[in-house]
């Protein structure tokens, strides 16, 4: 098993790698691959195991986009964010659970709950993977990922209360609201000790090496601890990521560097392998529908992926418009939002495999011995969903943001707020040079006034060179004078890497000194390679 396993993660990499290549999107041809790939002869089948993708495979990705988030964009669209994040995961539960009861005969009422939370929750990595492709505007990109980050918490929390109504153990409503709270203030509780105190612990270690281990850990001790107290360990990882990513500014620059390069792997090599994972899950999935016929089983799948569709267009347009017209404060405070803005939100709803993996963590008997109610089917729908909601979303959401049309347009402010904080940098920074140095003193030696000359002169060019991008490219305007000095400094760190290349495999030099030398003329290159 372990070999099919790491035979799957090198295919996923394989895969992902030719998509990335000629420009596909990987996650649909990855999806694409894994249900060919099983119909294969000599394939062999793989059941997920759904402990694999709760505790080894959702953490690190949660975490990790939790690091990339703005804690501040997120507060401030906490009301539409929570609406998407909570409200949207149970009224689709709700939803699908109704429909769901009224096609199939073999499902009881929780049953059908528990595949409408098993549904509920969208998984947005492809959908932001495709808007910052496109260049989605960032209101749109903070709704999509905030609502990625949160709504796993709500779903699977629904999901554990629908459950034990479905195998007898005995839920309410009120139960199933103290779940909810328990589960909320619980995870971000640990979340936010853990983020606090891992900080401080980075921070007095000093040493990149150790830190970026140190966070490799982090999203799975997180998680553990959480759910080991039946809190919520998705809302731990959320916040934990939000804390350390809102306090990364105190590391070091050799930390931040590492842990961009580490996080952006790791993301490649999980999200590879849960998308090929889900299409090799056909086999599996089919097996179990002996019994029931395929007009309940066609009508069933029809009905439960309109369903889905239909719920989020339904909820996302009300949501967006009726606080603005019963608010008169929110109203002022915040821009209406197009009507093409707002389709492109209820358009980006794909399932992933959370909900796979919430599916086979259903248990095959309930408490009276019984077979659990229409697990098999529960399963088939599931993956119905999956892939059709990637499949449809996936595939035409591109076409439809550039049909409609929507697009950044804060490229400018983003200039002209980037210039201004540049040129109040480089006064500070020559202020500081000032105290250093100061120009007048006669007691300064020789060496110190030649470089503080040359310091000046950047600080200056660095202070121009943001004014100089501003609104206008080196095509409209010609070769700016910062911009020469860059293209002519990335040339001469090229002939410089080539030495000192040549120098090493002609055995003057160490492959130590080799790898000394050759991370300070990269990090100069990654400062003057800005686009």
């Amino acid at each position: 098993m372990n070999g099919i396993l790491l035979g799957v993660v090198v295919a996923a990499l394989l895969v992902a790698a030719l998509a990335r290549r000629f420009g596909l999107p990987s996650p649909l041809i990855l999806v694409v691959v894994g249900l060919i790939a099983c119909q294969i002869p000599g394939v062999p089948a793989l059941e997920l195991d759904p402990d694999l993708v709760l505790f080894v495979v959702l953490p690190p990705l949660l975490y990790s986009a939790a690091l990339d988030s703005s804690y501040l964009a997120l507060r401030s669209k906490v009301r539409p964010i929570g609406l998407l994040a909570v409200g949207l995961p149970l009224v689709t539960t709700a939803a699908v659970g109704v429909v769901a009861y009224l096609i199939v005969p073999e499902f009881s009422l929780a049953a059908a709950l528990v595949l409408g939370a098993i549904v509920a929750p969208p998984d947005a990595v492809s959908a932001s993977a495709i808007g910052r492709k496109l260049g989605l505007p960032r209101r749109i990109m903070t709704l999509l990922g905030g609502e990625s980050l949160l709504n796993d918490a709500t779903a699977l929390t629904a999901y554990r209360v629908a459950l034990a109504a479905a195998v007898g153990t005995g839920a309410t409503l009120v139960g199933g609201f103290e779940t909810f709270v328990v589960a909320a203030v619980g995870g971000t509780v640990i979340g936010l000790v853990v983020g606090l105190v891992i900080s401080r612990v980075r921070g007095k270690l000093k040493d990149p090496l150790m830190e970026s281990g140190i966070g490799l850990v982090v999203p799975f001790f997180t998680y553990l601890a959480a759910e080991e107290v039946h809190a919520s360990g998705v809302i731990a990882v959320v916040v934990a990521g939000l804390v350390l990513g809102q306090r990364s500014t105190r590391a070091s620059y050799a930390t931040r560097l590492q842990d961009t390069a580490v996080w952006r792997a790791v993301d490649l090599i999980l999200e590879s392998f849960v998308f090929l994972l889900i299409g090799l899950q056909l086999p599996s999935v089919v097996e179990g529908l002996q019994g029931y016929s395929v007009a309940v089983v066609v009508w069933a799948s029809a009905g439960v992926l309109v369903t889905v569709v239909l719920v989020r267009i339904a909820w996302v347009f009300p949501a967006t418009y009726v606080p603005r017209w019963v608010s008169p404060r929110i109203r002022a405070r915040e821009p209406q939002p197009s009507p093409r803005s707002v389709f492109i939100v209820s358009w980006a709803g794909m399932r992933g495999v959370v909900s796979l993996a919430a599916a086979f963590a259903i248990p095959l008997t309930v408490n009276s011995g019984e077979d659990f109610p229409g697990r098999s089917l529960i399963l088939f729908l599931t993956f119905v969903v999956v892939v059709g909601t990637l499949l449809l979303h996936g595939l035409t959401l591109p076409w439809v943001i550039r049909t409609l049309g929507v697009h950044s347009d804060e490229s400018q402010s983003d200039a002209r707020a980037e210039a201004a904080a540049q040129d109040r940098a480089a006064r500070a920074a020559s202020a500081r040079l000032d105290e250093l140095v100061p120009p007048e003193a006669d007691d300064i030696p020789a060496v110190r006034r030649r470089a503080a000359g040359v310091l000046r002169h950047r600080n200056t060019s660095r202070a121009n060179s943001a004014w100089e991008r501003l609104g206008r490219s080196d095509a409209d305007a010609g070769e700016s004078p910062s911009s020469a000095m860059r293209a002519l400094r990335l040339e001469m760190i090229e002939a410089e890497r080539e030495v000192f290349v040549a120098e090493r495999d002609a055995g003057r030099i160490d492959d130590e000194v080799l790898r000394r030398v050759l991370r300070e003329l990269d990090l100069e290159e990654a400062a003057l390679d800005r686009d």
